[in-house]
């Protein structure tokens, strides 16, 4: 049987808003918080730390999930991409530019995609938009 987690899409408009959603039902348990980090987001849905336990089956309810996709798409990615690029010595800017590149001319993923590229990813996990 899943494990059945819900966010909630009106709990959030942007990166930081994400964020705290997500901590806010994965990380209840633990005495740490996710960073807003792609890469971490990926890692804590392989588990074994916060609500997910490892590779267990979960169905992930995203209620608003059409308002989540409209408030995480080119606009929200362009400003993204922009404030990585500021930061020359954190970031690959090279890496950032061309992603930003691709945004503009229709052809790169916003951060709404790339979230449900990462959720897709793991395939114990059942997305459920509402």
């Amino acid at each position: 049987m899943s494990k059945t987690i819900i966010i909630e899409g009106k709990n959030f408009n942007d990166i930081p808003s994400f964020y705290e959603e997500i901590n806010r039902v994965f990380m209840q348990e633990v005495d740490w918080k996710l960073g807003q980090s792609l890469d971490a987001l990926n890692d804590m849905f392989y588990g074994g730390f916060g609500l997910i336990e490892g590779k267990e089956p979960i169905k992930l309810i995203w209620k608003n999930f059409k308002q989540s996709e409209q408030d995480f798409g080119k606009e929200l990615t362009r400003d993204y991409y922009l404030e990585k690029l500021k930061q020359p010595e954190k970031f690959n800017k090279e890496v950032f530019q061309k992603r930003l590149e691709a945004l503009e001319r229709g052809e790169g993923k916003t951060y709404f995609e790339i979230i449900l590229e990462i959720i897709e990813g793991h395939p114990n996990i059942e997305l459920v938009p509402e």
